[in-house]
């Protein structure tokens, strides 16, 4: 469980930089944009192995509640949705102008799900920690007015839909080979 919680504050710590402005613009100003990004990316790569090989490595043992039946049935839905809000993060979609943070959303959605269709120490963990931060960081960014402004496009609203879709079904198809837990009938 070490592994799984030393990953996690290597990965999440940098993301809630961005929550306290005075600092993140601070850090950015005594190293460089470029260095400070490059930072940043090392510690959240470095940290996402160590969350896999923590998560892999942490006893199943104990449950600390019963999985919810109705997190398990809606979540390959919740998952569809929460991939096409994370592709649409990046994209100039309508999307992203109708959400503002669609990343944020796809991540509690994604995490919150998860918590409740598992129940274990690792996963309450795992999950509990990433769903803390989005809320931390979605309630921080709309305090901040953290949007960006753009003219969206049909072309990246159709691009967000597909990617977002098909990445959602590889995973489910996958999802017993990649973690352990088949998601869906037609999973391997």
């Amino acid at each position: 469980m070490e592994i799984l919680i030393l990953g996690l504050v290597l990965f999440l710590v940098p993301h809630f930089v961005p929550v306290f402005n005075r600092l993140h613009l601070g850090l950015k100003q005594s190293v460089g944009e470029k260095p400070f990004k490059l930072a940043f990316s090392l510690l959240s790569v470095l940290g996402l192995v160590l969350i896999v090989v923590g998560y892999a490595r942490a006893p199943a043992q104990p449950q600390l509640f019963a999985p919810s039946a109705l997190a398990i049935r809606f979540a390959p839905l919740v998952m569809l949705v929460s991939f096409v809000l994370l592709a649409a993060a990046n994209m100039r979609t309508r999307i992203r102008l109708a959400v503002r943070h669609p990343m944020l959303i796809g991540v509690i959605l994604w995490s919150l799900v998860h918590l409740l269709a598992n129940g274990s120490a690792r996963a309450t963990v795992l999950f509990g920690a990433f769903l803390a931060w989005a809320l931390i960081d979605l309630v921080s960014s709309i305090r901040r007015h953290a949007v960006k402004q753009f003219v969206p496009s049909g072309r990246q609203d159709l691009g967000a839909l597909v990617a977002g879709i098909v990445l959602a079904l590889i995973v489910m198809a996958f999802h017993r080979q990649l973690f352990g837990v088949a998601v869906v009938p037609w999973g391997r």
